[in-house]
Order: C-alpha cells, then structure tokens, then sequence
C-alpha cells in the first residue's frame, strides 16, 4: 500500500474502531444500569476508565512505538482493546468491568499516539490538515455509530451480542493493518532514532497538546451533557439522544472540511480561530434557545478547527523527534480529557443545571485562541533555532 490516501483510509477504518468501543458504555448504559444494577456514578467511571490510561501511557507510548515500530505497537494495542472487549463481553462482575476498560483504553491509547504519528509521517509537507480533518473525523463516526447502532443490537440479541459486534470490528481492524499497513517509503528500511523535542519546540508541542485538549473537552460538552441538559428541558431520554448526535454526524463532515480548507487556502490559523470562535458562540446559543434541533445542527460546524489543530505538531516536530513529541501532544490532550469533564460535573452541580457545562466549554475555547497566540510565537523560535518549516502546503499534482 503506497498510496498516503488509502493509508489515510486504512487507519481511518482502524480508529473508527476504538471510537464505538469508547462510546459503547454510554450508548448502552440504560441496558447496563438494568440488567447489571449499576448506578450512574458507575457508567461515569467505566466511560472515564477509557481515557485515563492516557495521562501516563501517552508519552511513553510514542518512545515504545519509536523503539519496536509503530505498526507492531499499534497492532498490539488492538490486541489489548480486543482482550479488555472480551472481559467486558463475558465477565459481567464490577471488577472485570472495570478491568476491561482500563486494559482496552491503553490499547486505545498507544492506537491513537501513533496512528496519529503514522498520518503525520505520511503527509507533513504535503496536505496535513486536510488528512489529520480527515482522520479525526473517524471519532464521531464511531461515536454517532455506536449511538445509533449498539442500543437497538442490545434491546434484540442481548448486552452480550453487542459487545461481540464490537469485537468484531476490532478484529477485522486488526487483520486489515496488519496485512495492508507499509510505512512511508523514506522510513521503510526501519524505526529512525528518536529524540526528545527540545527548547521552544518542547514548549510548543505541549501548548499544542493543551490546544487540542481543551477543544475536544469543549466538543465534549455536547455529548457528555447536551442530553442532560435537553432533558432539563423537558425532553425524553431517547430523543434528546438522538438530537445530540445530530452534531456528531455533522462535526464528521465539518472536520475535513476545515482541514481541505485551511489547506488550499493556506490560512490554517484563520480557519482554527475562526472555527474557536463560532463554536463557542453556538455553544452559548445552543444551551439558551428553544429551537434545539437547529441549534444541534449548527454545532455540527464545530469540527471546522479540527485539522488545522491536528496539523500543529507537524509545524515544530522532526522526523527524530516526532515519536516522543507525539506522545507528549496526548499526554496533554489526555489530562484535559480527564479533567474537563469533572470540573463541568461540579459547575452544573453548584450552578443547578447542565446549561453551565455549555458556557464552560466557550470559555475553554477563548483559551484555546490565546495558547494558538502563544503557540504561533514559539513555532516561529523553532523555525529561527532549527531552520525548519514544516508547515502544510497546498495540494500539489505529486505522485501519491
């Protein structure tokens, strides 16, 4: 496979994959509270056990995948998903529970480290937003997937049949990278030796990190609380569900689409700020009006600043540097993952409704614009110390 697009394909198909799995707790926690009695403290810590891996197995990640390659860390981290997926499947007790999704989340971290590494190896100079716009988009394709498909699986096979469809996918994921997957041909004779990022670039891939932290927890107000919030408006369980991820399917579109933007105009800045800036203006309005399936509709543009946002690592990062640099972007996203989310839980709990988790998710998103300020001055330190400047380029007529 020689073609970065059908490489693009390829781990899109994969990443999906770790997205339904993440969301299946949440799209089946009805089913679960009832069949296994567990409470909704309980389905908040199974879905938070996912991303809290993160936090530690982030940076060494990128130094694992640098030292045994990306692709045999990827493909056992599918390994891992696929073992805690089964825990889960066929052990209903608390304890193997909790212990599925703690297993399958660090698979799905070193996944999501270095498949996005991997996009990065294949387009940086090339059209890097518009892949990373393309391949993040995998995330709420899963997420509006296992919405729209688990629940119904569930209510007619059982909890069981539910988890196995996942397994499935996983294992087909598998079988597909493992047989497809080729690195880039300037890397195919091996790994390269990796080094950490050092002085302003060091501090740019972090700031980058926070960027790409508070804006996902941003977007994660809308399906971490939107259906709390609706429901506080008098809607059912069910339909305010399905209005939510009305955004969802939409922020799949919106998301390249920023990136091809960003990409054959060259202003990736303006079309991340620009984005920062209506998102977190629909996100007040949205938890204001009345008018909510419009309001949804239009948060759907909230995956505009995803590919420029992505395509901020490969401004500052070296192919040397770029393993551990990438761990150290998810270690900062994965923080503000597990952070944000608690400190929305006790705004609305202090403030009386879930409209505070909204509000809360604009001003995350003004400070996202101020760190792109403070990011755009240390690029431009690692561009004088290193002489680098690997910033996405407008689409050319090249070989692919």
């Amino acid at each position: 496979m020689q073609s970065r697009w059908a490489v693009l394909a390829l781990l899109f198909a994969v990443r999906t994959t770790m997205a339904v799995q993440f969301q299946s707790i949440a799209a089946m926690s009805p089913i679960i509270m009832q069949e296994f009695g567990f409470a909704l403290a309980d389905i908040g810590l199974l879905i938070g056990l996912y991303l809290a891996p993160g936090v530690v197995i982030a940076l060494p990640g990128g130094e694992i995948g640098r030292r045994f390659g990306d692709k045999q860390v990827v493909l056992f981290g599918l390994l891992l998903m696929i073992a805690g997926g089964a825990m889960i499947a066929l052990l209903p007790e608390w304890h193997w529970q909790v212990a599925g999704r703690l297993i399958s989340g660090t698979g799905g971290v070193l996944l999501n480290v270095l498949m996005s590494k991997m996009v990065t190896d294949w387009f940086a100079g090339k059209e890097i937003a518009t892949a990373m716009g393309i391949f993040v988009s995998s995330w709420p394709i899963g997420i509006a997937f296992a919405l729209f498909v688990l629940p119904g699986v569930a209510v007619s096979w059982g909890l069981t049949v539910s988890h196995l469809l996942i397994l499935c996918m996983l294992f087909a994921g598998t079988v597909l990278l493992a047989a497809l997957y080729r690195s880039p041909p300037a890397q195919a004779v091996g790994p390269a030796l990796g080094t950490w990022p050092a002085g302003a670039a060091l501090w740019a891939v972090i700031v980058a990190g926070g960027i790409w932290g508070l804006y996902n927890a941003a977007l994660g107000m809308i399906f971490g609380f939107g259906t709390a919030m609706l429901a506080e408006k008098g809607w059912t369980a069910a339909a305010a569900g399905h209005v939510t991820s009305l955004a969802w399917w939409l922020i799949a579109v919106s998301a390249p689409a920023g990136g091809f933007i960003g990409d054959r105009t060259g202003r990736h800045t303006l079309v991340m700020i620009g984005g920062f800036v209506v998102l977190a203006l629909l996100l007040i309005v949205a938890a204001r009006t009345e008018y909510a399936i419009a309001a949804f509709v239009a948060l759907g543009m909230g995956g505009l600043s995803a590919g420029p946002v992505m395509s901020l690592p490969a401004r500052v990062l070296e192919p040397r540097t770029r393993a551990i640099g990438m761990g150290l972007f998810f270690s900062v996203f994965y923080l503000a993952g597990v952070v944000a989310p608690v400190v929305a839980g006790w705004i609305a709990t202090d403030v009386g409704t879930s409209r505070a988790t909204f509000d809360f998710g604009a001003a995350m998103l003004v400070l996202c614009c101020a760190a792109n300020w403070l990011f755009s001055r240390l690029s431009e330190r690692v561009k004088a110390e290193t002489g680098m400047g690997l910033v996405a380029v407008t689409p050319r007529s090249s070989p692919p």
